[in-house]
C-alpha cells in the first residue's frame, strides 16, 4: 500500500509542476481520454477541453501551493483530495484563492491518470 501512495504522490507532484510549466504533453499523459472534471464555475470539462485551456493561453498557472493532501486507496483506483492556493489567469482575469481538489485516479497498463475530479473554490 505504502508503494502505491508514494506513486500517487508522485503522480499528484507531477500534475502540480506540468500546470505550473503548462506542459500539455506530460498533462496528456497524466490525464485519461475519458475525464470529465467539474470547474470552480460549474463547467464540465473533458480531457480535449482542459489541455485545451493549456494550449490557447487561456488558463495559466503561476503558483500552486499543497497544503493539505489525503490519498485513499482502493485496488486500482485512488481518491485524492488536496487543498491548494492557487494563482493565475484565467481567459484573460487574474485569480487566486484557495480551492479544495478531488481527483480520481486510475492504474492503467500506462500508470496513473486522472479519470475524474472537480475543484471548488473555498473561502478560507
Amino acid at each position: 500500500m505504502n508503494n502505491r501512495i508514494s506513486e500517487i504522490e508522485a503522480a499528484e507532484d507531477g500534475l502540480r509542476a506540468a500546470m505550473l510549466a503548462g506542459d500539455v504533453t506530460i498533462l496528456d499523459a497524466l490525464i485519461d481520454d475519458s475525464l470529465l472534471f467539474i470547474g470552480p464555475d460549474g463547467s464540465v470539462l473533458s480531457k480535449d477541453g482542459d489541455l485545451n485551456l493549456y494550449r490557447s493561453g487561456e488558463q495559466r498557472i503561476l503558483a500552486v501551493e499543497f497544503q493539505d493532501r489525503q490519498i485513499r486507496i482502493r485496488e486500482a483506483v485512488a481518491s485524492v483530495t488536496v487543498l491548494a492556493f492557487v494563482s493565475g489567469v484565467f481567459k484573460g482575469h487574474a485569480f487566486e484563492g484557495h480551492f479544495r481538489y478531488l481527483r480520481v485516479w486510475q492504474r492503467t497498463s500506462a500508470g496513473w491518470k486522472v479519470v475524474a475530479g472537480t475543484a471548488f473554490a473555498i473561502s478560507k
